[in-house]
């Protein structure tokens, strides 16, 4: 038989982080959204909650706890709808650090995992997004050459996030017909990190471009020295997390619009019980519903070592899709309150605008 419900500890662990998310994340939101700006104190905050560092081998330094991206997909769920932009920010060094984990040589693990074991925030991203049309971020435009024992790195990523504060980052590369990842430090001759980003949304996420000329790294550099790792797995894992992220924000969404519009009289009756309102909001609620089991089959293929890249990208390009349509059907609902800056709604829609054209920020 086929269980829809969470485990105890995965429910004891979902129920924590959504009080996290209503006590720490939603009150400071707005602010952070209005500033362009991601408060150090609450990163180390998020940090203390273990989300990567107990998942991170004992060796060096983690709590050694197994990884499950089931529970993962949960905490992430509860974390955006507290605020999308911050919970971003808080668990993007866990897409580098389980990179590593996963595929690192014994070398590379012993440089870098214990940087995210620390009692304080560790920042690193991977960099996957590329500028134009019709790009592939398993073939991406940026090349990596053999140069001598090394790799000579060229190319652009955009949309890079905590690129002002990371020390390294994770780069997908195209090597040899194939792709590769190499972890380039942020101090590498030739590696320039563009200004932040002036974004319609998650503006409290901080994301800059950078621009990679002929970048000179050791063979050391390629995730997996000489066995390399798997490129597309890196990549299913961040295009599930991404559906988490924006499940947690669909679902703010409507557990916001359906008390407003209790609430809300117009000609002497609530207009929820109006029928073209029911019917607006019980639609947003069928559509989030199947964002969430889209993402729980993705994250349970992966948590089973199977093939996930089919049910990643039907988690990824539903949610994308949805939640962008849950979200103006919040500011519809609002009617002309969902335009003002008193409701958070607006702010939720311009997030789910621009994440839902991101990729490769996050993982599971």
């Amino acid at each position: 038989m086929i269980s829809f419900d969470p485990t105890e500890e995965q429910q004891i662990a979902r129920d924590a982080m959504h009080d996290f998310a209503e006590s720490a994340l939603r009150p400071v939101a707005r602010e952070c959204d209005e500033a362009s700006s991601l408060p150090a104190a609450l990163l180390d905050e998020v940090h203390q909650l273990g989300l990567c560092s107990t998942q991170l081998p004992a060796a060096y330094g983690g709590g050694d706890e197994p990884r499950s991206p089931i529970t993962n997909a949960l905490v992430l769920e509860e974390l955006a709808w507290g605020d999308v932009s911050l919970a971003l920010a808080a668990v993007a060094p866990a897409a580098f650090a389980f990179a590593v984990a996963d595929y690192g040589t014994d070398e590379q693990k012993r440089a870098l995992l214990p940087l995210f074991a620390g009692a304080k925030f560790h920042a690193a991203a991977l960099a996957v997004i590329e500028a134009g049309p019709a790009t592939d971020a398993a073939l991406p435009r940026t090349l990596a050459e053999p140069k001598g024992a090394g790799f000579v790195l060229s190319g652009a990523k955009r949309f890079v996030p905590l690129a002002d504060r990371a020390s390294h980052f994770l780069v997908i590369a195209r090597n040899n017909g194939g792709s590769d990842a190499f972890v380039v430090p942020r101090d590498a001759a030739g590696l320039t990190i563009g200004a932040p980003d002036a974004k319609l949304g998650l503006r409290a996420l901080p994301t800059a471009s950078l621009e990679l000329e002929r970048v000179e790294l050791p063979a050391s550099a390629r995730l997996g020295g000489a066995a390399g790792c798997d490129v597309r797995r890196i990549l299913d894992s961040a295009r599930t997390a991404i559906a988490a992220a924006l499940t947690g924000l669909a679902r703010g969404v409507l557990e916001y619009a359906v008390p407003y519009a209790k609430e809300r009289e117009a000609f002497g009756q609530a207009i929820a019980q109006k029928q073209a309102i029911a019917f607006r909001l019980a639609d947003m609620h069928i559509e989030t519903e199947s964002m969430r089991w889209l993402t729980w089959k993705a994250a349970s293929q992966l948590e089973q070592g199977r093939s996930v890249t089919r049910a990643a990208h039907h988690a990824h390009a539903y949610a994308a899709e949805q939640a962008m349509w849950i979200s103006d059907e919040g500011v519809q609902v609002l009617g002309g309150h969902g335009f003002i800056r008193e409701h958070p709604v607006e702010m939720w829609y311009r997030n789910a605008r621009t994440l839902s054209v991101l990729e490769g920020t996050l993982g599971l």
